[in-house]
């Protein structure tokens, strides 16, 4: 599919994710473009990642991945960022998810919304987590239950319709996700943690023909309003 640019005429973005670290694999670099044109970002997190650590209790876990994630948005200009105690790797389409989703939305009054892939697959073999799917969903039918909901609705995947370029951007984005330094770690000890880092975020901004194969950050867009 040939990407569209990813629209311009906005001034509030708010993201939504079920994990820490859930933002700096796909779209750190493109958050960092954002920011850095005085444009404005929220984060809202369901969980702490307090499952996330092997070895490491949920109660060591949960705050040292939250602090983490506060020091890795504040590398890519994000100082918002909240977190809403659902249950790690327990994550439900349900109605108070839905209910906190919605108050949010309508707090922070964003023009575009933006939240992770709700498929089945990343790839053939690569399984989405589940936690993903049922954030992702709920994400979607909060959106539909608003009556003024934001303009844009964009989710982080493959196969994209809009994407960003974001030449310039991709060695903050590393430095982004390599702030999540315990658990990536943890996560693959036998190679460093700027390696794993840089590896995911070249990845997440492949170059792109539509924009003469610049670093780009591709988004799916699956709602949108057709007035501001």
């Amino acid at each position: 599919m040939t990407l569209q640019p990813f629209p311009g005429d906005w001034h509030t973005a708010l993201v939504l994710v079920p994990h820490p670290d859930d933002p700096e694999y796909g779209i750190g670099a493109a958050v960092a473009k954002w920011t850095s044109a005085g444009r404005r970002v929220h984060y809202a997190l369901a969980s702490r990642g307090e499952a996330g650590i092997e070895g490491l209790a949920p109660e060591e876990a949960g705050p040292l991945r939250e602090r983490e994630q506060i020091r890795s948005a504040a590398i890519v200009g994000v100082e918002d960022v909240t977190f809403w105690d659902f249950p790690d790797s327990q994550i439900r389409d349900t109605p108070a998810l839905r209910a906190r989703i919605s108050g949010t939305i309508e707090e922070v009054a964003p023009d575009v919304l933006i939240t992770i892939y709700s498929g089945p697959e990343w790839a053939p073999g690569q399984p989405n987590q589940r936690d993903h799917i049922e954030f992702a969903t709920a994400v979607t039918a909060a959106y539909d239950a608003l009556v003024h909901p934001p303009r844009w609705l964009f989710e982080n995947g493959p196969d994209g319709t809009h994407g960003e370029v974001v030449d310039g951007f991709v060695e903050v984005a590393v430095e982004s996700l390599a702030a999540h330094e315990r658990y990536l770690s943890v996560l693959d000890p036998a190679t460093p943690v700027y390696a794993q880092a840089r590896a995911q975020v070249e990845q997440a901004t492949a170059g792109r023909p539509e924009f003469g194969g610049r670093p780009t950050v591709e988004f799916i867009l699956t709602r949108t309003r057709s007035t501001p």
